[in-house]
């Protein structure tokens, strides 16, 4: 599939105002290429018909928007890092520069991409219940930090107060009915900008990957945090990690849900994965 005409797709509030400078780079290095592409920003088109690839520039809210405003599109899709956590791209790319990206892209062959499915809502990097959730909420109040340091310090925070939550999960016809800190389930191994929470995921294997850390006391949860935030945890007694395809997760009450960075609440929780769902350039 050639690129012949790119939608370039900007979230202006992303990453500072980094989105809208790298969108205005790249439009100058495709002009030089003889790529004919458009900038849109506040708004989206409704169609793509014209267009041969989309390529997004944001964080992982950003992918997370558009994937669910245009669930079935079918064009092949390049995720640019302009948000602040860029998990998702990181999956994809790596840590190369924009340059280095510029060229892969506009060399690579479209891959497919396995998507994930809470209730309603699509999502491509992770999911996480209860804690994640609350890191999130809390998040808002030093949003102005941002990326992996100021998520950091939001864990960190929330690690001395959260009180474990009771929740009953069903995966491959195995079954938890108890309290746990942590409840994520991912398509990607990143989360918070640089948390390796499932680190042996693959956003193209068809199944999701779910990680369950049970009740551990304040001092354990500061012990084990850099363990975690290293990838180095699944081996743990405490820690439970399933593949799988469909999971149900019932709450005691309306809990705060992370889906792709954006905060939602739920009690009762379907989440299945989408295998093959978008194509990527990577």
């Amino acid at each position: 599939m050639l690129i012949t005409s790119i939608a370039i797709l900007v979230n202006p509030t992303a990453g500072k105002g980094k989105s809208s400078r790298l969108a205005i780079w790249l439009e100058k290095q495709l002009l030089n290429k003889n790529i004919p592409s458009t900038i849109f920003r506040n708004q989206w088109p409704s169609s793509f018909q014209e267009f041969s690839d989309i390529w997004l520039i944001g964080g992982d809210g950003t992918i997370n928007y558009f994937i669910n405003h245009y669930p079935e599109c079918k064009l092949p899709i390049a995720l640019f890092k302009g948000g602040t956590g860029d998990d998702f791209a990181w999956k994809l790319y790596g840590d190369i520069s924009n340059d280095e990206q510029l060229e892969l892209v506009l060399n690579a062959s479209p891959k497919f991409v396995d998507a994930g499915k809470f209730n309603d809502t699509l999502f491509i990097n992770c999911l996480g219940v209860g804690f994640d959730g609350e890191i999130l909420q809390s998040m808002k109040t030093i949003r102005f930090i941002g990326g992996h340091f100021g998520y950091l310090l939001a864990v960190i925070i929330k690690l001395f107060f959260f009180k474990d939550r009771s929740f009953k999960i069903i995966c491959n016809e195995e079954q938890w009915n108890e309290k746990f800190l942590l409840l994520m389930i991912n398509n990607s191994s990143r989360a918070g900008g640089g948390f390796f929470v499932a680190p042996n995921a693959e956003v193209n294997d068809g199944k999701l990957d779910m990680v369950l850390c049970k009740k551990l006391s304040v001092l354990k949860r500061l012990k084990y945090l850099p363990i975690i935030e290293k990838g180095k945890h699944l081996h743990l007694p405490f820690v439970v990690h399933r593949l799988g395809k469909i999971f149900t997760i019932a709450c005691n009450t309306e809990t705060a849900v992370q889906v792709d960075g954006e905060l939602h609440f739920a009690k009762e929780l379907k989440v299945e994965v989408l295998p093959n769902q978008f194509l990527f350039r990577y």
